[in-house]
């Protein structure tokens, strides 16, 4: 149990209807019996909530609603104690100044979930998941991490890793029958275990693209000339002027960035300098600073303005942006301005000059035609990321790296034996991918990589 009892605010700073100050610890009940006028705290029902005032040496501060908790049935299997009180920045300050008089500290930052992993309430990735749950910003990413919090993650690894210790359970056995040359384990079944292993792995690998983009959402990168109406498209994506626009060439200066929720998937939508050679030395860093962007985006949309007769330039642009892993939309711009003939003849030019597979979509953002089609093309792409097999998606970096290490481990077991290396070596590379496996859920871990997740968490939580 946790030496201290501490107690932070668990709302958001700033004024409020209601602000909520938690505590936790061995003498949650007692300290807050010092410092509030109602019933004993140390002698009511759990899960009970209880009408009173929060005083300071006969001082009223605030009227409030308490709620006790005891151990172990709270969040951080400690008793457990919140305030309810008028949302004031100044309220809150006065009642933790005085649950600190009375014997209270101050918590860190995400130090009451750090008590609910150390306490064996929640593991390691359910803990994660909290601090994704509360960054969630679109439907995907809610329902991801709330999958997570209820144990998607380690309910699947840990099927693997139960069987997999019994094979190193029977592989340590034989290291302590060495010099009678036993085999327990049987050699067939270990392959077997480690094809269906490595089968789960790679899958859950796979899955971190698609949770990468729910998560932090996908990157647009809006690419073109001068003038291909870049900035127009922002704003009709958008349904708001956030972009200026200009018939004036080279008007967007700098990147733009802004978030679009389509079908519950968030894009970064960066609108970008116009591509050109030029001798502004302004607008030659927001050049520059494009094609940056595009080379940590997702997705291109490049346009083409259908009204230019001449698309070597368009040409000599995209060509040195593209890689293999970037999803293109070729958008031709201005439609309302040319004929179908025109736009058409867009089409052709691209498609016989560009290997890389792309779609090619004719708009006009101007007169708001076919917004639609290019929102479509980008909801299907995030859609057709995710694996119809795989039911848990992997939406952290960490749980990433550990995923790829054990299934490093795993190709290494195989490897073992299939030429037959020695028992004390196999041992050690099943004993890895064990580990590795063990970091996802908390059962391996150290005191640095609790300390760089949990103080990412928000203080009182």
């Amino acid at each position: 149990m946790n030496q201290d009892t501490i107690c932070a605010l668990a709302t958001a700073n700033g004024i409020g209807a209601i602000g909520i100050i938690r505590i936790s610890g061995d003498q949650a009940f007692s300290i807050s019996s010092k410092v509030f006028s109602g019933k004993n705290l140390e002698k009511v029902d759990s899960h009970t909530v209880h009408y009173g005032f929060i005083k300071d040496e006969g001082e009223m501060i605030d009227e409030v609603m308490v709620t006790v908790f005891r151990a172990p049935k709270t969040f951080t299997a400690e008793n457990s104690v919140e305030i309810s009180f008028h949302g004031s920045p100044y309220i809150a300050k006065k009642i933790l100044e005085v649950l600190i008089k009375n014997g209270c500290r101050m918590a860190k930052a995400g130090e009451f979930t750090m008590l609910a992993f150390m306490n064996g309430r929640i593991d390691l990735s359910q803990a994660e998941s909290i601090a994704d749950l509360i960054a969630s910003e679109n439907e995907a990413s809610r329902k991801v991490a709330l999958s997570q919090l209820k144990g998607g993650i380690t309910n699947e690894i840990s099927f693997l890793r139960t069987d997999l210790l019994n094979f190193v359970s029977l592989i340590e056995l034989e290291l302590d029958f060495a010099e009678e040359d036993v085999e327990f384990a049987d050699r067939s079944a270990l392959n077997a275990l480690l094809n269906k292993i490595e089968s789960k792995l790679s899958s859950l690998i796979e899955s971190f693209q698609y949770g990468n983009a729910i998560k932090n959402g996908t990157a647009v990168a809006i690419i073109g000339r001068p003038n291909a109406g870049k900035s127009t498209l922002l704003n009709a994506l958008l349904k708001e002027e956030r972009a200026i626009v200009s018939n004036i060439a080279g008007t967007t200066r700098d990147t733009i960035e802004e978030i679009l929720h389509i079908k519950g998937h968030a894009f970064r939508l960066i609108d970008t300098a116009g591509l050109r050679e030029t001798a502004d030395e302004i607008e030659a860093i927001g050049v520059k600073k494009a094609k940056e962007k595009v080379e940590n985006a997702n997705v291109l949309v490049y346009l083409a303005d259908a009204s230019t007769k001449d698309f070597s330039e368009d040409l000599d642009i995209l060509k040195p942006l593209l890689r293999e892993d970037l999803k293109l939309i070729i958008c031709a711009t201005k439609i309302d301005e040319v004929s179908s003939a025109q736009y058409e003849l867009v089409e052709d030019v691209f498609r016989k000059e560009i290997s890389h597979e792309f779609d090619f979509i004719k708009i006009s953002a101007v007169e708001n035609q076919n917004i639609h089609e290019l929102t479509n093309e980008l909801s299907s792409y995030v859609e057709q990321l995710q694996s119809q097999e795989n039911n848990v998606v992997i939406t952290n970096q960490r749980h990433f790296e550990a995923l790829r290490k054990s299934l490093e481990a795993v190709d290494k077991v195989k490897e073992a034996i299939t030429h037959q290396i020695s028992t004390e070596l196999l041992a050690y590379e099943l004993r890895n991918a064990l580990e590795h496996l063990g970091e996802i859920s908390g059962e391996v871990t150290n005191d640095e990589v609790l300390g760089n997740i949990f103080s990412k968490f928000c203080i009182g939580k």
